[in-house]
């Protein structure tokens, strides 16, 4: 039986087991570490998690009404595949969802809230120098969060992170090639514009940054599994 790795999540006092269960998992899924495709059981995962197979079964449950888990017959369940229709929906829902954060947020920023980000945008660029995916991805989301969840009114990001759980499988293979990634970088783009106080750059570049970072390579990696060898 494989077993599959799952990154280490903080577990609280208050986290139940079968919270516990549904966040490793879905952080999990969210960061991409395990593929596309992958083939799960009930059995392994519980191996996996070193729990027993009642939480599991919960955890999948909520995962697969999130559309971040299929469940097949014969109890086997799979990562979904993408498709490129998905993908090009889900990926502009980001850039929907995101620059409409990026504006609510907007007039919250303080100089505190932009040195925090840069002193993590410079430990993603040390991520990239190590090839860390799993840090890189986790403060790559952290990086976005910390900006969006600045609007104490926010209400979207439960929206983006559903987007970003469904994407998160396919975007890491997408990374696992880093040259495939645009060398501009779209995180200080938006430091500046942050700096500037100038909204329309900050959109613009969070757009930028989603579409350089998912669309160019996704829909070739897409293009290329549909089409096979040549």
């Amino acid at each position: 039986m494989n077993s599959h790795h799952l990154p280490e999540i903080e577990r609280s006092d208050a986290m139940t087991t079968q919270d516990y269960a549904y966040a490793r998992l879905r952080n999990a899924i969210m960061l991409g570490a395990i593929a596309p495709g992958t083939a799960l059981t009930f059995r392994g995962l519980a191996q996996d998690l070193d729990l027993s197979p009642t939480p599991i079964r919960e955890a999948v449950r909520r995962l697969s009404s999130e559309n971040a888990i299929e469940v097949l017959g014969n109890r086997r369940l799979m990562v979904p595949q993408m498709s490129a229709g998905r993908f090009e929906e889900l990926v502009q829902l980001r850039i929907v969802l995101e620059t409409f954060a990026a504006e609510r947020a907007f007039p919250y920023i303080s100089e505190v809230h932009i040195e925090t980000m840069t002193a993590l945008d410079d430990r993603m660029d040390a991520a990239i120098d190590a090839s860390d995916l799993d840090a890189l991805t986790w403060m790559n989301q952290e990086f976005h969060t910390l900006l969006y969840r600045l609007n104490p009114d926010q209400a979207v990001m439960p929206l983006i992170e559903s987007v970003w759980l469904q994407l998160g499988p396919f975007r890491r293979q997408v990374l696992e090639d880093l040259e495939t990634i645009t060398t501009v970088d779209r995180h200080k783009e938006m430091l500046a514009a942050l700096r500037a106080r100038d909204v329309l750059a900050l959109c613009t570049a969070i757009e930028s940054d989603i579409r350089d970072g998912s669309i160019r390579s996704g829909r070739k990696m897409l293009r290329e599994s549909r089409l096979g060898p040549q």
